[in-house]
């Protein structure tokens, strides 16, 4: 299996390189990237939760819901790892999450920051670099 992401040098935060052979899966891998560097681990307590989102653009579609993503884990003590998309366009989604409660978490993320944000597409894969105020 090829690897969806990587764990960037960086002095103080979180940065990732996430991979996606479309944008849903950029978007997929990203939240998947954020529990797995955080070592976020989950219970066996499965969860599905409702989630909405629109913006100008895909780069802001995909902060948005990397900072949805973190509101909902830190106020519901929820991971996800699956999303089902019920619509998809670069500036709107719905869908619902799937996961489970937060057994343990190593590192709590407060935020997607816009340094350093890069959204590209390179030999027809979606690459995304982020960085998360930690």
């Amino acid at each position: 299996m090829a690897k969806f992401f990587e764990i960037l040098p960086h002095k103080a935060d979180l940065q990732i390189k996430v991979y996606g052979s479309s944008k849903e899966e950029l978007l997929v891998n990203s939240m998947k990237a954020m529990f797995e560097a955080t070592g976020t681990k989950g219970s066996s307590e499965k969860i599905t939760r409702s989630i909405e989102i629109s913006a100008p653009t895909f780069e802001q579609l995909l902060i948005d819901f990397l900072n949805e993503i973190i509101y909902l884990s830190e106020v519901e003590g929820e991971m996800y790892s699956q999303i089902k998309f019920e619509e998809f366009s670069d500036n709107y989604l719905k869908g619902q999450l799937r996961g489970c409660k937060i057994a343990k978490r190593e590192l709590l993320i407060k935020g997607v920051t816009y340094h350093n944000f890069k959204i590209e597409k390179k030999n027809n894969r979606w690459e995304a670099t982020i960085l998360f105020d930690v």
